[in-house]
Formats: structure tokens, C-alpha cells, sequence
């Protein structure tokens, strides 16, 4: 089992050299990594391992991903990689992503049937803004599919970057199972979607790409559902300028509001890039609303415009509520609002972690023992069962890359992490709960919403 944790951006380079020990883990290096681990070994008044035999696989050699990690029998045949933005304001939740994939790959002992399989965490973000970065994403993605030991890839957390690496690994038959995505134009047509969306995503074809969270028309109709039971009857609605995942999470909850009987009183865009949002939020004042929606990311700038908000429209417990989809269901939306976060609610598309049963609530309280006095993300077991789904589809498909991708979406999972659950056609689970949170110290669990599917219907068309 893996003690120390590895979020490096070191090259992992080509799997064939030695294996060290450092501090119970077991890293597969290259030469030059070799002499790294010895040198930290040897201050540390250890001995490295001898080293291992020559292994048939390479690891991805790219910067953005960390040392392969291999905690079972043996030598790996193969590795998954995890691509997640591992650096920003985001860095927190996909080290827990990440804690909660080694956790399982422990638990299967490091095996896909009878494959040994290691694993590489990599990064999909700019180190300078913590944002997802569009060169970085396809970087990533050529260099997983170009590499025929990569059976499969659990991402990735943003949209927009699923966007980018999806054609490329379809094109290379290698499945990709995210634990974040919630963008509807990934696997189903929208009216909001760019041209060409979801075909052209798949140029084979053939679907190589499942989620395991619901998509946006569900957590767009969960939300309106949750703000009309809050007495919300108009909602202005904010999005992340030239985000397309921002813009889509505004249409479903303009659509399901409407639905269900609300007057959009407000639909626009605010820039990232900006010093500062009053003078939009004295305009969105003048509008009347009686809720602000905040659709877009707390990277995007969203600690400012929180902050602008209560400055401008009064505390979020008051008259004008705050309300946001999963871009800002994280412990950094409280670090970088501070005090303005508080009474505000967000959602997140799943079941709360405190909530889960069975595997689910022994993998939480696992995961709550490592990050203590921390919360548990609530997508970091979401990681864990996306890597469990792609583990499946690997052992179902023979142990072969394309075998995996053809055998992804027949995956049946049965009282796994998030209980009992497949995939349709289309990729998208056959199951759709989301979970609110308001905001104070932490983000407390405030309600479970199944919204209805004239609303999820309402959301896709996004009118």
C-alpha cells in the first residue's frame, strides 16, 4: 500500500528501470529518477530497492505527470493515468481525487482482472492562474494516446478540457471516465451546444467516454428545484464570460427555473479577467432580483465577484440570495471569498459524501482519517469510482486498451462507492442526485434533490 504521496510534475519517463522505496511507496523510475529517489533515500538513512527487472511498458514522459506508482506483486504491465488541474485553487480537491484513486487501486490490489496496472497522477492546469489550460489539455492528450501502456484515463474534472481530449483518445480507442464532468454537450445535444457537439467529439464512431456524475440538465433542474422551495422567484443569472461550460450551466438553470414558474430577471456575462464587478452588480440591482446565480468557477475570478456581491446586494442570508453550480463547491470558494461566501449555496452533481453507504461511507471515512481536520471534497469519491468503472472496463475487455473502450459502457456497477448504477448509450449514468451546501466555516450538506424530468428536460433545452 502507498504511504507518501507523489504531486510532482517530474517526467515519469520510460518504465524500465528501477524500483525505490521511499517511505513504503514504490515509484517506477528512470535512471535519472533513480538517482534522485537514492540521493533523497539516502539522506533519509534508508536503502533503496535493488533494482527491477526490465518492463515491456513505458509511463507517460511528459512534465505534467508525476512518477508511476505501483503498490502491488510483481512489476505493472500497464498504467492509468488521472488528468486533474493539480496546482491553484483547485489543488486541494484533486489531491483528495487523487488519495481516493490510490485507495482503490489499493484495494483491487493494484490489478485490473489479472493485469498489474501502475498509476500516474498528471496536470491539467496553468501553475500561475489554477485554471484549466487548453495547450495542456491537448498536450496531455497526445501524449496518452500516443503511448499504448495508457489502458485508460479517469478525467478529467473540467469540461472544457474533456472537450479537447475526448476526440483524441476516441480516435486512439482509450476510455476516459471523468469523476467531474458535468458539460450536457459531452453526451447529448443541446440547443446551447457548440456546432458539430457530441458527434464530432466521437470521430470513430463509437462512444469511449462515460461519467459518472449527472450532467448539467439534472444539476441545473436540481438547483432551480432547491431555489424554489427557497421561495426564489427572481433569479439573476451571471456566467463566466467565454466559457462555454459557464454559459451551458446558465441555460439549464434558466431553463428549469422557467419551468418551474420563475421570471429570469437577468442573463449575462462577467469577465474573469476584471478588477472588480460592482458596477455590473449595481446593474443586476436594478433588475430587482431576489437571487443571484453564479455560473462558472471560483478560478474564474469568483472570489472577487463574491466578495462584489455582498458589497454591493447585501449579505447572502438576506434579501438577495447567492446561489452556484459546481464551480464553486469547494473548500477554495470559502478561502478566496472569505467572510462574503457565507450563506451562500452550491451545487454539486452526486450524492454527499456523508451520505454515501455502504463502499461509499467506508471509502469517506477512510478518506476523512487522511485529510483530517480537512473535509472530504465531495468529488473525491467520485475519482474512486470512476477509476473503479475503468478497472472494470479493463478486466471486461481482456486487458487491452481497445478492449477496455469497448467494454466501458457495459459496466454494471453493483453496491459500489455510489451504490448501484450504468450507463446509457450516451455515457451519462442511469442515476442523478444532487447534492446542496451552504457555505460557512466549511460547506455543510443542506439537501438532496432528485428533480423531476419534465424540469431535467426544461434544463437540456436551456430556454
Amino acid at each position: 500500500m502507498l504511504r507518501r504521496r507523489h504531486h510532482g510534475r517530474a517526467s515519469a519517463g520510460t518504465v524500465a528501470g528501477a524500483r525505490v522505496s521511499i517511505g513504503g511507496a514504490r515509484v517506477w523510475t528512470t535512471g535519472a529518477m533513480v538517482a534522485a529517489a537514492a540521493l533523497a533515500v539516502g539522506q533519509a538513512g534508508a536503502s533503496p530497492a535493488p533494482a527491477a527487472p526490465a518492463s515491456a511498458f513505458s509511463g507517460v514522459a511528459s512534465p505534467s505527470c508525476g512518477p508511476v506508482e505501483y503498490g502491488g506483486s510483481g512489476s505493472p504491465a500497464a498504467v492509468v493515468v488521472s488528468d486533474l488541474p493539480m496546482v491553484g485553487g483547485s489543488q486541494e480537491r484533486s489531491r483528495q481525487m487523487v488519495a481516493a484513486i490510490r485507495l482503490v487501486l489499493a484495494d483491487r490490489a493494484w490489478r485490473a482482472g489479472p493485469t498489474p496496472v501502475g498509476y500516474q497522477a498528471c496536470n491539467d492546469a496553468l501553475a500561475s492562474t489554477g485554471a484549466w489550460d487548453p495547450a495542456q489539455c491537448t498536450a496531455n492528450a497526445g501524449a496518452y494516446a500516443g503511448n499504448p501502456s495508457v489502458l485508460g484515463v479517469v478525467g478529467t474534472y473540467n469540461s472544457g478540457c474533456a472537450a479537447l481530449i475526448i476526440p483524441v483518445l476516441n480516435r486512439s480507442a482509450t476510455a476516459m471516465v471523468s469523476p467531474g464532468n458535468t458539460l450536457v454537450c459531452l453526451t447529448l445535444a443541446s440547443p446551447g451546444c457548440p456546432a458539430g457537439q457530441p458527434r464530432g467529439l466521437y470521430p470513430s464512431g463509437r462512444r469511449t467516454y462515460a461519467r459518472v456524475v449527472p450532467n448539467d440538465a439534472y444539476q441545473g433542474a436540481g438547483l432551480a428545484t432547491f431555489a424554489r422551495r427557497r421561495r426564489v422567484r427572481r433569479p439573476f443569472v451571471l456566467y463566466a464570460a467565454k466559457d462555454p461550460t459557464s454559459l451551458g450551466q446558465a441555460r439549464t438553470f434558466r431553463g428549469a427555473s422557467r419551468a418551474l414558474g420563475a421570471r429570469v430577471v437577468g442573463f449575462r456575462a462577467w469577465d474573469p479577467k476584471a478588477r472588480g464587478y460592482r458596477r455590473l452588480l449595481r446593474g443586476v440591482k436594478r433588475r430587482h432580483p431576489d437571487a443571484v446565480v453564479l455560473a462558472g468557477l471560483i478560478e474564474e475570478n469568483g472570489g472577487r465577484l463574491i466578495r462584489d456581491k455582498v458589497a454591493v446586494l447585501g449579505p447572502n442570508a438576506g434579501p438577495v440570495r447567492l446561489l452556484a453550480p459546481d464551480g464553486f463547491a469547494q473548500q477554495s470558494t470559502i478561502k478566496l471569498a472569505g467572510r462574503a461566501a457565507r450563506g451562500m449555496f452550491v451545487s454539486l452533481p452526486g450524492r454527499d459524501p456523508a451520505h454515501l453507504t455502504g463502499a461509499g461511507r467506508t471509502l469517506e471515512r477512510r478518506l476523512a482519517r487522511q485529510v483530517a481536520p480537512r473535509p472530504v471534497e465531495p468529488f473525491a469519491p467520485y475519482a474512486g469510482q470512476a477509476l473503479g468503472v475503468l478497472l472494470d472496463a479493463v478486466a471486461r475487455g481482456g486487458g487491452s486498451r481497445a478492449g477496455a473502450a469497448s467494454a466501458l459502457l457495459g459496466v454494471r456497477v453493483r453496491h459500489g462507492i455510489l451504490g448501484s448504477f450504468g450507463f446509457l448509450a450516451s455515457g451519462d449514468p442511469t442515476v442523478g442526485p444532487i447534492s446542496v451546501y451552504r457555505a460557512a466555516g466549511t460547506l455543510r450538506f443542506a439537501a438532496e434533490v432528485v428533480p423531476q424530468r419534465r424540469v431535467v428536460s426544461a434544463a437540456r433545452a436551456g430556454r
